[in-house]
């Protein structure tokens, strides 16, 4: 039987041999009582790649977010977010079930909130509202397909937030995605945020983990957050192995991941009936809109499994594809010959797609 190709996510990748030895052989301790020698390697690796001076590891990035946001603000506090962000979106509103938060959306392009749409949101101080305490940004944007923050944006947010007294919290689940692609360091794109979360389990294909990262101060408090949610860990360092490995050995390689996405958005490029959203492919997350006279998303996925290519439908007329360390080029190739086919045949003789239909 031929092997599926998983382009679901970048969450589904499988240790290799190298890094499950790696967990076999980790030394350990008890990282609640005391700490676990090789979770602090991991942290002191995550700190300096950031610039920072402490991080914190942890079981997942909903957990570190949340923390994250938890640190800086407090009960009927408000803070600022792109409308699709992970934060917002999947996340339970857990920021308001957990810390008593809320959340301001602002509408931005495919993710991308430019600097003059936060200005003027701060709210007055009043005893009728809540209190502004803080900005969020994603990098890169999973709900934007991948897309990078522009780095002269983030500058210019964060500098508006912190003249005006705000903090600033960066969801950077995928920011090795971004400085792989611009070749921007991750600590010039950390340095403008009091926190940082990053995960490991996505593109760096460890099995679990994230971590956050911040001042001495953010991250002493951090841990105190961390037992209250659950997430103190006792030998985590076997765990903590499998990310240490992933930080060290597979984050100059996500540069394939992307340019096996770019194989993937120019085979829907050329597809009657497919739509890229955004027609831009920064990293390694391809979405795009099925028109419905080629039958739904799902429709269209589920003909995808039948020739061997796991998708993912986020909407009745959207499939997101991601690519990384578990699936080669061919494997791209031969999935962006599947797209083109099925496209193809769904159109069949019925009507022929001019591009302007495919674009309505």
């Amino acid at each position: 039987m031929t092997a599926v190709i998983d382009l679901r996510s970048d969450t589904v990748t499988r240790p290799c041999q190298n890094m499950r030895q790696a967990m076999a052989d980790a030394e350990v301790g008890d990282d609640v009582i005391e700490r676990d020698p090789t979770c602090e390697r991991l942290q002191e690796l995550t700190a300096e790649l950031l610039g920072m001076e402490d991080a914190v590891f942890m079981p997942s990035g909903t957990m570190t977010n949340q923390i994250g946001l938890r640190i800086h603000c407090r009960p009927g506090d408000e803070f600022l977010c792109e409308a699709g962000c992970h934060i917002y979106n999947y996340e339970q509103g857990a920021f308001a079930q957990l810390s008593g938060l809320v959340a301001r959306t602002i509408e931005g392009q495919y993710g991308v909130l430019r600097p003059e749409q936060v200005r003027g949101l701060i709210r007055p101080e009043n005893d009728h509202l809540v209190r502004t305490r803080l900005v969020v940004l994603e990098n890169t944007h999973n709900r934007g397909s991948g897309r990078i923050q522009p780095y002269a944006y983030v500058e210019e947010i964060c500098s508006w937030a912190h003249s005006h007294g705000l903090r600033t919290h960066l969801d950077g689940a995928r920011l090795f995605n971004a400085a792989a692609a611009t070749g921007i360091p991750l600590a010039s794109w950390a340095q403008h945020f009091d926190t940082v979360s990053v995960c490991f389990s996505k593109g760096l294909g460890a099995p679990v983990g994230s971590a956050l990262a911040g001042t001495r101060a953010a991250i002493q408090e951090a841990r105190r957050h961390r037992k209250l949610f659950g997430g103190g860990m006792r030998q985590a360092g076997v765990l903590a192995a499998g990310a240490l490995y992933a930080l060290r050995h597979n984050r100059d390689r996500l540069a394939e991941d992307h340019a096996n996405a770019r194989i993937l958005a120019d085979a829907v490029r050329g597809s009657e009936g497919l739509q890229l959203q955004p027609d831009e492919v920064d990293t390694n997350i391809v979405i795009f809109r099925v028109d419905p006279r080629l039958g739904s998303a799902a429709e269209f996925v589920q003909r995808m499994a039948e020739r061997g290519v796991a998708a993912l439908a986020i909407s009745p007329t959207q499939i997101r594809l991601v690519t990384h360390l578990d699936v080669s080029t061919g494997d791209c190739r031969r999935a962006a010959e599947v797209i083109q086919q099925i496209a193809e045949e769904s159109a069949g003789p019925r009507v022929s797609l001019t591009h302007s239909v495919a674009n309505a």
